[in-house]
């Protein structure tokens, strides 16, 4: 662990994305829980995708270009926010996800969060800002 991550805490405006490295440091299998965020068209898509396949993916913005495998591709082309999977009765954790996928994982902030999840900022920063991480949804320390 860097000294940053030791001192700093996050906060409102501290960037949050998935870490999509922690499923596998944990040695789980993230497609298990993004299946769950999928229509099932794009779920039959995305199960049959190789991990192995890698696309090159240019960011709209700044155009970097970065490789990810076929099935992070699928989810970039995929998943939109949509009442179905971020309603007011779904988790903060799972909405937050939904969003983050939807988004590219396009880091946002607890203060961006909270406009498009209609929640406090506070509570999502202290859902996502805990010593536990869940989903892989982390800070990033720049």
């Amino acid at each position: 662990m860097t000294l940053n991550r030791l001192l700093s805490k996050p906060g409102v405006e501290s960037r949050f994305h998935i870490d999509f490295d922690w499923w596998e440091r944990e040695g789980r299998d993230f497609r298990v829980d993004v299946a769950r965020h999928l229509r099932p068209e794009a779920a039959h898509a995305f199960a049959s995708a190789q991990s192995d396949e890698m696309i090159d993916l240019i960011d709209g913005e700044t155009a970097e270009i970065t490789q990810v495998d076929k099935a992070q591709y699928l989810l970039r082309e995929q998943v939109r926010p949509t009442n179905e999977f971020v309603g007011e009765h779904t988790s903060m954790v799972d909405a937050v996800f939904h969003i983050l996928l939807a988004n590219g994982n396009r880091p946002m902030t607890p203060n961006e969060l909270s406009v498009v999840l209609n929640r406090p900022a506070q509570t999502i920063l202290r859902t996502l800002g805990g010593k536990v991480v869940y989903k892989g949804l982390r800070p990033i320390y720049d």
